[in-house]
């Protein structure tokens, strides 16, 4: 004769066993059902976004570029891509695959989500900018539209995000892509950096252990076939073709060097009294306003007189005033170095 005792707590136990694993919400199967939907999504999200890169770059994209890319096999992402076609995000064409204007819009949306993300983590945090794309990767896919919408606001709409990159507005839209590879140009060639490469992330890595910045000023010295030799910020630099290829930079016309020449803000050192030429055109909103505000305007003397443990914050005197900016907003300002030269 069974225990009615007994009975009773092997009964409780199996209703607290069949509770742990299936409770709505908070039960262990709902959880993995939720999982297993989210990781479908993101490697659906991530191979859209690749889509749309390969696009945006002007190059093909094929079932091995989107494995490569999203890390997974082949036949994983030609499942992946043909579930693309089923949801008329894309379309397979003889030459690889491209997104229809409903994928196309759809991937828009996520790289303003990462790139707003990127410019958070830039600006507000104290991540390193070797972990900003990885960490925006992590985090683009949990974001609602009205959180992306209230970060663009609380940010002041960007318009770029850290590594140069244009934002894409919250209707979809994104300037097309200008530039040239730093292997494009010549010696004697001047040109102001406006994007570096962020993946990989030993790409990017390299290129910031070189000092280099969006908005810095290149003057080219000598191109070989493995190698670019260049002046940045008053020091020779040499990058192997495949890091330079990675640095995309506008060419300055003649009648632009004599006025950009002196580099950003950035670039002063401690003791050093330079002149504001301007704003760069590419910082707008808010951001923008406050340093017309403390008087960061052309013809403006300003001297960088202290600099933290770290070396960002620097404190600058403009003004009569002592205010300290960061490195990301100092980089904004242009300006002339040879004041009393």
């Amino acid at each position: 004769m069974v225990d009615p005792v007994l009975a009773l707590i092997i009964f409780g136990l199996l209703v607290l066993v069949g509770a742990l694993l299936f409770w709505p919400r908070w039960g262990l199967a709902p959880r993995l059902l939720r999982l297993s939907g989210m990781s479908e999504r993101v490697r659906l999200e991530d191979a859209l976004k690749h889509v749309y890169k390969c696009e945006y770059a002007g190059r093909p994209c094929s079932v091995a570029s989107v494995a490569g890319s999203v890390g997974v096999s082949r036949s994983r992402a030609i499942q992946l891509l043909g579930r693309l076609e089923e949801l008329d995000y894309a379309r397979a064409m003889p030459d690889g695959f491209v997104l229809t204007d409903e994928g196309r819009d759809y991937a828009l949306h996520i790289v303003r989500t990462h790139r707003l993300l990127e410019r958070y983590l830039a600006d507000r945090t104290g991540v390193s900018p070797e972990e900003w794309h990885g960490e925006a990767e992590r985090r683009e896919h949990k974001l609602s539209p009205e959180e992306r919408e209230s970060l663009a606001a609380r940010l002041g709409h960007p318009l770029y995000d850290p590594h140069g990159d244009p934002i894409p507005t919250a209707a979809g839209d994104l300037p097309p892509r200008t530039g040239v590879p730093l292997t494009a140009l010549g010696p004697g060639d001047v040109a102001s950096i406006v994007h570096l490469g962020d993946e990989p992330r030993e790409i990017y890595e390299t290129l910031t252990r070189a000092g280099l910045t969006p908005l810095m000023l290149v003057r080219v010295l000598g191109v070989s076939p493995g190698e670019v030799r260049f002046e940045a910020s008053g020091k020779e630099c040499t990058l192997t073709t495949i890091f330079a290829r990675n640095v995309t930079v506008e060419l300055l016309p003649d009648a632009e060097l004599d006025a950009s020449v002196g580099g950003t803000l950035a670039e002063v050192g401690q003791g050093e009294t330079v002149r504001v030429l301007g704003i760069h055109s590419g910082l707008q909103g808010p951001q923008r306003r406050r340093l017309l505000d403390l008087g960061l305007v052309p013809g403006t003397l300003v001297e960088a007189e202290l600099s933290s443990a770290g070396g960002d914050p620097v404190a600058y005197r403009i003004r009569g005033a002592l205010i300290a900016l960061r490195r990301e907003q100092s980089r904004w300002i242009q300006v002339d170095r040879q004041v009393g030269a």
